[in-house]
């Protein structure tokens, strides 16, 4: 069924035509055009993977705006068939804009600690299931719940040997060791450049998210691992100065990466290189022969 059949089945039969639009890896999306009304986007899942896989993502939504301040869309419709917003204008190419979304994601994360790790329901990342039971130790659940957890999917088990899962399990062990132990906040979840997005005044907005309270590092590792433009720069060290981060934090973040690119890897036959930069973070926890 297209998305045009399934907005006129959900009663917005005042939807004239869907433009396809690309960007998304899971999902099909497009810009929907309403007669005597402003266009939307929308987007649905060929197969959806479950029947809340919406209703989390906009509960995901609200929460970045109403707890952490941050602009988003507007949810229209959320069933499991369908996830209709208010559209969102592309980000500008512009330092000034990236040195707001700094404050942002600061503003963010400073204001919503957390004294537990987890959400207050499982979620979605693509098509795979974020699990977020709560746990009091930031390094326990990181290891369980974001590296561990990709272990058994088939495309993980098929590219990682004996290894490499063992020095995945070693470098969990030694997590206190390695990170600094930071507090709980509110995070987006799957901060790439490409659910960057801007208001029509030009203002930093977020989609797609896979909110938890977790490290503040999570978001920060997958922007700055995730090719950002370079008008992007100046943002890196607005926000470490913003948020006080030690001068250890960019060695920080392929470690951190991890967990998005075990889920890459997970869910997609091309990975972009995801196993290889696994395979390069695990080294030097692999035991010498």
């Amino acid at each position: 069924m297209t998305l045009l059949e399934r907005l006129h089945r959900a009663g917005m039969r005042e939807v004239v035509t869907v433009r396809p639009v690309t960007g998304g890896l899971a999902a099909l999306a497009g810009i929907a055009t309403r007669r005597d009304a402003p266009p939307v986007f929308v987007k649905g899942f060929a197969d959806p993977p479950a029947d809340d896989v919406f209703a989390a993502e906009a509960d995901g939504l609200a929460a970045l705006r109403e707890l952490g301040g941050v602009a988003t869309p507007e949810v229209i419709l959320a069933d499991r068939d369908l996830l209709v917003l208010s559209v969102l204008r592309a980000r500008p190419q512009s330092e000034v804009f990236w040195e707001r979304f700094a404050h942002l994601l600061a503003r963010l994360h400073l204001s919503t600690t957390h004294p537990r790790f987890g959400w207050h329901h499982d979620n979605w990342l693509g098509r795979r299931r974020q699990i977020n039971t709560w746990n009091d130790d930031g390094f326990a659940f990181f290891a369980e719940h974001r590296l561990l957890r990709w272990l058994d999917q088939p495309r993980v088990e098929a590219a990682l040997d004996a290894a490499d899962r063992a020095a995945l399990e070693r470098l969990c062990d030694r997590l206190p060791d390695l990170l600094p132990d930071r507090p709980a906040c509110l995070t987006h979840g799957d901060l790439w450049a490409q659910n960057i997005m801007a208001t029509v005044d030009g203002e930093p907005a977020l989609i797609d998210p896979a909110v938890s309270y977790m490290w503040a590092e999570v978001d920060l590792a997958h922007v700055w691992s995730t090719s950002p433009p370079p008008e992007a720069r100046r943002m890196f060290a607005l926000y470490a100065e913003l948020t006080s981060l030690d001068g250890d934090w960019e060695a920080r973040m392929p470690l951190i990466q991890l967990r998005q690119h075990l889920a890459v890897l997970a869910q997609f036959d091309d990975d972009w290189g995801a196993a290889e930069q696994i395979r390069a973070v695990l080294a030097p926890f692999r035991t010498r022969q």
